[in-house]
């Protein structure tokens, strides 16, 4: 690459809409026109993870992400390399983790939920989405999710709701709202709001 990446970096609450969001952004490019790369495979070791006070690990804070790697990898793809990583299964041992490679591309996709609240990360963001959606629809998309995609069953996952995610998203998430650029309604859909996001990020390709 000859010319420097535009770094779009997209946050927003659990459960807010940020994967399908990003999966429709994504398909919209070919792969030598974007790259994605995300927060959720820059969890530190299980051992390593922040307990709380009952001793349950807690992954819904900053102090769960080796952010000081996600920062290098996403300027090492600015200076036109590529990174390797492996991937992060959620502590799922029915997964491999496969080793995720990210191509220099014109257009980087920073993506997580602490994005906006690293200094060192949300320096290098040169345009900032924020996904919002209200907190029951939120709570109503995690459930499902970790359910039916990570295992674990009703109880912790409301306990995880209540005691992780939604103290995060009122601490390390809701304030840095109003430093986005683009704040995307996702109540009901988002499509408008994600062609107007495709359009301008085509002008950078």
């Amino acid at each position: 690459m000859t010319s420097t990446p535009f770094i779009v970096g997209i946050t927003g609450g659990s459960g807010s809409g940020k994967t399908l969001f990003l999966r429709q952004l994504m398909n919209a490019f070919t792969p030598g026109q974007i790259c994605l790369i995300s927060q959720d495979n820059y969890y530190r070791p299980r051992e390593e993870q922040p307990l709380d006070e009952n001793g349950t690990c807690n992954f819904d804070t900053p102090l769960s992400i080796d952010f000081e790697l996600y920062a290098s990898h996403i300027r090492t793809l600015r200076d036109g390399k590529r990174v390797e990583k492996l991937e992060y299964t959620f502590n799922n041992h029915k997964v491999k983790p496969e080793m995720l490679v990210f191509e220099p591309s014109p257009v980087i996709v920073v993506e997580g939920l602490f994005v906006f609240y690293f200094a060192e990360i949300a320096g290098l963001l040169d345009l900032k989405v924020f996904i919002d959606a209200p907190s029951y629809l939120m709570m109503k998309r995690r459930i499902v999710r970790d359910r039916d995609e990570r295992g674990y069953d009703l109880a912790d996952v409301l306990y995880r709701y209540e005691k992780h995610v939604m103290p995060a998203y009122e601490k390390y998430i809701a304030p840095f709202k109003s430093d986005a650029d683009i704040i995307v309604p996702n109540n009901l859909h988002f499509e408008r709001a994600l062609d107007m996001l495709i359009t301008y990020l085509k002008g950078k390709v």
